[in-house]
């Protein structure tokens, strides 16, 4: 990863060549150069990583913190390497064959699986999107904005992001959003846990036999893996040109992005476990709710922090689920895609990220629209999707005849096995137990 680092240090150092050494003016020119250097490297691992740390996530992970303490930490733990897994070898698969995982599906599968899972991902897509609208109202309501304001406002900036911007202008901030996530871990310090019941609980798993803890167990893989994370890396890693001589620095940049977005993510539950947990507030219903409850315990500039990371997790997610969703469908029926295409370019992979951003805006505005629902509805798309898209992954990487001498080895193919069976069979149950939430079982 830091060859790309050096490499353009380097062309920096012959451009100044030969100039008369003079005084910096500026004292934060040099480490601004180096942010901007560093954000040029990081890219679709980090996005989709931390993409999946949005206004459903946090939330999730508020409630397991506010239920349960510290008790499902160790879950993130193994989730990590899961994720570091299946994250890996969509990113491999991209930059072998240069064609998005919807592509492969079609070629090898046939139009029948593809289409399945483009129609699974519209819908999925489009109802998380609601959600990230609804997040982002949310966030800037605990400041008095109202959601038919900022939801709005915000829809108009991912879309100029996204469809007028250069690509590597979009990357760029979608990597600079991943740096909300900051606010979490500093409002876990202000939080005043127990280290050391933290660091017991990552390393000795606790399980409450209880349906409450089964289920939320379950929640926290689903929504810890999702499908658009593999579908957006794989494209976006062709879409930004990387090949298999850059095997190696998006190999790293895949591990440190997983493993940053969910210690984001262990940091959410010890400030809701050391806050919340600790004083019987159980009832979280959504992020901004967990947001308001550290205000005794933690204090305003908690609250503060935990709706800037909401703020920046939405905004985020809002901006990668049309993208991914475009992806899906451009490559599916063989249409032109590409971050910061033209209309006149790529009309339908434009017009996917239109339609979404709107429809998801319009929809996140209604008074009094039941959320809840369309994320159970939403829950039960992704259970269905998971098991599917994680199999098709699996089993696309292990094929020599695809991926010649970067398919899955022996060792690595057991592992990721294992990952896909076990992440399967959580999401699975998820579903039957959502389903039979509905119907009262």
């Amino acid at each position: 990863m830091w060859r790309r680092v050096r490499a353009a240090s380097g062309v920096w150092s012959r451009a100044l060549r030969g100039r008369p050494r003079t005084p910096s003016r500026n004292p934060l020119r040099t480490p601004l150069r180096r942010l901007f250097l560093l954000l040029g490297v990081l890219g679709p691992g980090l996005i989709a990583a931390n993409a999946g740390n949005d206004a459903g996530g946090i939330a999730t992970y508020s409630v397991v913190g506010a239920r349960y303490g510290y008790a499902l930490i160790w879950l993130m733990v193994v989730i990590t390497i899961s994720l570091i897994v299946v994250q890996e070898m969509a990113a491999r698969m991209g930059m072998v064959t240069g064609k998005g995982l919807a592509e492969l599906i079609r070629e090898h599968y046939g139009v029948r699986w593809s289409t399945f899972s483009t129609v699974s991902v519209l819908i999925a897509n489009l109802g998380i999107c609601i959600s990230e609208f609804v997040g982002i109202g949310a966030a800037l309501s605990l400041i008095g904005i109202p959601v038919q304001v900022s939801a709005p406002i915000a829809a108009i900036l991912v879309w100029l992001l996204v469809v007028r911007g250069s690509y590597k202008t979009a990357e760029r901030i979608f990597v600079g959003m991943t740096l909300a996530f900051f606010a979490y871990p500093i409002a876990a310090i202000l939080a005043r846990p127990d280290w050391g019941a933290v660091g017991k609980a990552a390393v000795v798993p606790q399980v409450h036999l209880t349906s409450a803890f089964l289920l939320l167990l379950v929640a926290t893989a689903g929504t810890t893996i999702t499908p658009f994370m593999q579908l957006y890396v794989q494209s976006a890693v062709v879409d930004r040109g990387l090949g298999v001589e850059d095997l190696r620095a998006e190999r790293i940049e895949v591990a440190t992005g997983s493993i940053f977005a969910n210690l984001i993510a262990c940091f959410i539950i010890v400030a809701t476990g050391a806050t919340l947990y600790l004083h019987g507030i159980r009832d979280i219903g959504s992020a901004a709710d967990a947001a308001k409850a550290l205000v005794p315990f933690a204090g305003r500039f908690a609250e503060i922090l935990f709706a800037t990371g909401l703020l920046g997790a939405s905004l985020l997610a809002a901006a990668i689920l049309p993208v991914t969703a475009a992806y899906v469908v451009s490559e599916t029926f063989g249409f032109e895609k590409g971050v910061a295409r033209r209309p006149r370019e790529a009309p339908v992979f434009v017009g996917v990220i239109t339609a979404l951003l709107a429809i998801g805006t319009l929809v996140a505005i209604i008074p009094g629209m039941p959320v809840i629902s369309l994320l159970v509805l939403v829950q039960a798309v992704n259970g269905v999707l998971l098991p599917v898209t994680l199999f098709f992954v699996w089993r696309l990487a292990s094929n020599r005849e695809l991926m010649g001498a970067y398919a899955n080895g022996h060792t690595f193919n057991i592992l990721a096995g294992a990952t896909v069976i076990a992440t399967s069979t959580l999401s699975i149950l998820l579903l039957v137990v959502t389903i039979g939430g509905v119907f009262g079982l």
